[in-house]
């Protein structure tokens, strides 16, 4: 098998060869490679130890020197280059003890999570596949190297990165391979939220959101993400619904592209409900305040997974305003956007598009129809440049002083409403009018 290494790759691994060591691309990017996918970056893996790597290569930066990592510039790209390995005894399901430097390239590979990610590859060897990685990828099978309790024991983040490579390539986890990640799922608990978080986007990013399923079925979202357990046991016994909670939020993934904050939103945008469920007499399901619940607990999980605050604000906004129906008045429409912001407003659609895709079939086209209108109302608003901020008004507060308003609350509150006026009546919106408007009202 050929791949075709980007130069500077080939150039690496050619400078390693000629003095002596042996080097080869490795892991993902051969991956990606033999599957047809551009890889994200390159890793390079050598039996040259690091101070030999940095006496070969002008410039290089110590990323990782500890554990055999220097990073080689060429111009402004970097290219991790890794002293093959043996880890140690590994004391808290993250890190091992000690690195041992090794010159065998197969003792390097024995300690890579899965089989499709231990494959090296250079022009002069060609591919060394000692696990069968080849014939899984040909398979579609996430297996671990070796013994699958051994791998997730070494670091317990490999046992969601198996269900998170099952998404992204649409591959299945061999059986050995899911026993183990049931077993040693609550190890999860040992690794950062903030590892956490990067393998959740990825999964929830890729084609197959709804693998998230799977995460909850091997007991991995009962220690990363326990809402959605809930969610998975609540049921929705009501005529808008199909599905319970949790499988409801499966379906929503698959209706909305693959951007970080929609998925997220999709993901919590009914976390609230199953903390506010109630049944009436004739035993149907109501969810009442359950997006205002959402939103409060949509904030604690994105804290407590360390996104990102303007990640946090928007999921929140999203999870907060996706059950609000304005009637199809372009006044109702202003008072959404004023809530959501102009910008924000497109990617609600989206999310309440989503939601009603993942419903029954009751109503649906309705439902439908309704937000096509909602959004030919928005269009019109953004076209007609209506004022949707206080601080967008024809008139301030330093005006309002001018007429021996003093400065204080009383400015803030004529302001406000001032501002309700013109969001039911935008074209009152003219420095004149509101001149004359406070002169009779507030004088």
């Amino acid at each position: 098998m050929k791949i075709k290494l980007p130069e500077n790759v080939s150039y690496i691994i050619q400078e390693l060869e000629k003095h002596g060591f042996e080097a080869y691309a490795v892991g993902g990017c051969v991956r990606d490679s033999i599957l047809g996918r551009i890889p994200d970056d390159w890793d390079i893996t050598t039996s040259a130890k690091p101070e030999q790597v940095k006496s070969i290569f002008q410039r290089t930066i110590d990323t990782g020197i500890e554990h055999g990592t220097v990073t080689v510039m060429l111009g402004k790209e970097g290219y991790e280059v890794t002293t093959y390995r043996i880890d140690g005894e590994y004391e808290d399901s993250r890190h091992p003890k000690e690195v041992v430097f090794t010159s065998d390239l197969v003792e390097d590979l024995k300690r890579r999570d899965f089989t499709i990610n231990a494959m090296a590859y250079s022009e002069t060897a060609g591919l060394v596949d000692v696990f069968d990685g080849i014939g899984d990828i040909q398979r579609k099978t996430i297996r671990c190297v070796g013994t699958a309790l051994e791998r997730f024991q070494e670091d317990a983040l490999r046992i969601l990165r198996a269900v998170r490579f099952a998404s992204q390539l649409g591959f299945q986890i061999e059986e050995e391979t899911k026993e183990a990640i049931t077993k040693l799922a609550p190890n999860l608990k040992n690794i950062s939220a903030e590892r956490i978080q990067v393998e959740l986007i990825k999964l929830l990013v890729s084609k197959q959101p709804d693998r998230i399923r799977e995460a909850y079925e091997l007991g991995i979202t009962k220690v990363i993400l326990p809402e959605f357990d809930d969610m998975m046991k609540t049921s929705q016994e009501n005529i808008h619904h199909i599905y319970n909670v949790g499988e409801h939020t499966v379906q929503a993934l698959l209706h909305v592209e693959n951007d970080k904050v929609l998925r997220l939103s999709i993901l919590l945008h009914d976390v609230g409900k199953p903390v506010k469920k109630t049944m009436d007499n004739q035993g149907t399901a109501h969810f009442y305040g359950h997006a205002q619940k959402g939103a409060e607990m949509a904030k604690g999980i994105l804290k407590r997974l360390k996104f990102d605050n303007d990640t946090l604000f928007k999921v929140t906004k999203l999870v907060e305003l996706h059950d609000h129906r304005p009637s199809l008045k372009k006044s109702s429409v202003r008072r959404l956007l004023v809530q959501s912001g102009t910008e924000l407003f497109p990617e609600l659609l989206k999310v309440k598009k989503a939601d009603t895709l993942a419903q029954s079939e009751y109503l649906q086209e309705e439902k439908l129809k309704y937000l096509e209108e909602l959004n030919d109302l928005y269009q019109e608003i953004l076209k007609s440049q209506d004022c949707l901020q206080i601080k967008n008004l024809a008139i301030n507060g330093t005006d309002l002083m001018k007429f021996g308003i003093p400065q204080g609350k009383q400015i803030g509150a004529i302001l406000s409403e001032i501002f309700e006026m013109i969001l039911e009546e935008p074209e009152k919106n003219s420095r004149e009018y509101l001149m004359n408007f406070v002169k009779k009202t507030y004088l």
